[in-house]
């Protein structure tokens, strides 16, 4: 097996990279992947350098893992701000280093990439974290940080020696619910009250609402929607990242996996919230509106979501970081990981020692926030 550093995906053929990532993970597919490198979302504009890490038989692809080096922090979800001046302060350069993760997505999934249809898979997993691992720390950075990654990868990480770090997020479960109604009725009666006084405030205030894939967007449609994902960033903080361009791209090259919520005033549209569908989950990734209408967040970005999950039998809804006020809404606290490896010793203890006091208080808040749970009987994140 040999092990080799693309710069671009453009270099691999689409039907060997969907052979060892699938497409029921809507990030790690290539047409997704691709799109970022297409249009700007990854490269040295924002600081996300592509250093896929390959596995191969021969001229087989039997493996891989998205690594980027960085020169920032941006776009990672998992903060490591105060790493960084620590490094400054000693006098070392934290930047650059080196990230394994989606660019700009804080959604957990598989990041060590494998074709399980092969008996090795599993040693192939095993040599590809070898192999960054050897990577990363003979080209001298200081650390290497694995994002958001899912069961198998974090205890892979854990078992390899990574430092471990704890993150919450709030996730939305489908237990066979047969409608929305269907699904309020787990509430107790003063938080099923407030949902449904949120939607009817909508609907008085003359908004309506369509959802639409990626086949159903037109040019007009895609401006428009930017427009709003443009707006979200002048408003708050940070870089629009994504360009209308990627955007359209991947309308016409992952359609399905593309689901837009529309809101519309008067006949004009007023806001947008963009979410992704994987195989069993709809993942809520952008919103944007020009105007100050009651409960429309909501109703956007969460019931019409769940709306969907419950019509098309989705199991999970991942409605993006952060926001305790999803709970009552339905989204319960969920644990999510990160792992670490920090070259420089000293550092390491303390990064170390850092993540395990921060884990005793987050799990502290996990549980306390799962005491705030909407529903008759509290069920686990």
């Amino acid at each position: 097996m040999q092990f080799k550093i693309i710069e671009s995906l453009h270099r691999i053929k689409p039907e060997d990279w969907s052979r060892i990532a699938g497409n029921d993970y809507p990030f790690t597919r290539y047409e997704f992947l691709v799109a970022l490198e297409d249009n700007e979302g990854v490269g040295e504009k924002y600081g996300w350098l592509p250093h896929f890490m390959t596995a191969w038989d021969g001229e087989q692809l039997v493996g891989a893992v998205p690594l980027y080096m960085k020169d920032n922090s941006y776009g990672e979800f998992v903060f490591d701000w105060s790493w960084a001046e620590a490094w400054q302060r000693a006098g070392l350069p934290y930047y650059p280093k080196y990230v394994v993760g989606i660019p700009y997505t804080p959604a957990a999934g598989q990041r060590i990439l494998a074709d399980h249809s092969r008996s090795d898979h599993k040693d192939i997993r095993k040599k590809l974290v070898q192999a960054v691992q050897n990577f990363v720390s003979d080209s001298g950075v200081s650390s290497l940080h694995w994002l958001f990654t899912d069961t198998a990868d974090t205890q892979l990480l854990k078992d390899s020696g990574y430092i471990l770090r704890l993150g919450c997020q709030f996730h939305w479960q489908n237990n066979h619910y047969q409608s929305f109604d269907d699904y309020l009725q787990t509430f107790s009666a003063q938080k099923r009250k407030k949902v449904k006084r949120e939607r009817r405030r909508v609907i008085e205030q003359g908004i309506e609402l369509e959802v639409r894939h990626g086949n159903e967007m037109t040019d007009e449609l895609w401006q428009i929607y930017h427009d709003f994902y443009l707006d979200t960033f002048d408003k708050k903080w940070g870089m629009a990242t994504l360009s209308l361009d990627f955007f359209k791209q991947i309308g016409r090259t992952m359609p399905a996996s593309v689901v837009v919520v529309f809101a519309k005033y008067q006949n004009d549209y007023v806001a947008g919230a963009f979410n992704y569908k994987g195989h069993d989950t709809l993942y809520g990734r952008h919103w944007g509106c020009n105007a100050d209408f009651h409960s429309l967040h909501f109703e956007a970005c969460y019931y019409q979501g769940l709306d969907y999950c419950i019509q098309h039998g989705l199991q999970h809804f991942e409605p993006g970081a952060q926001g305790e006020h999803k709970i009552s809404r339905g989204f319960l606290p969920t644990r999510t990981w990160s792992a670490h490896w920090i070259a420089h010793p000293e550092f390491a203890k303390a990064v170390q020692a850092f993540c395990a006091h921060e884990q005793d208080g987050m799990e502290h808040y996990i549980n306390e926030l799962t005491e705030h749970s909407p529903f008759k009987t509290v069920s686990s994140g």
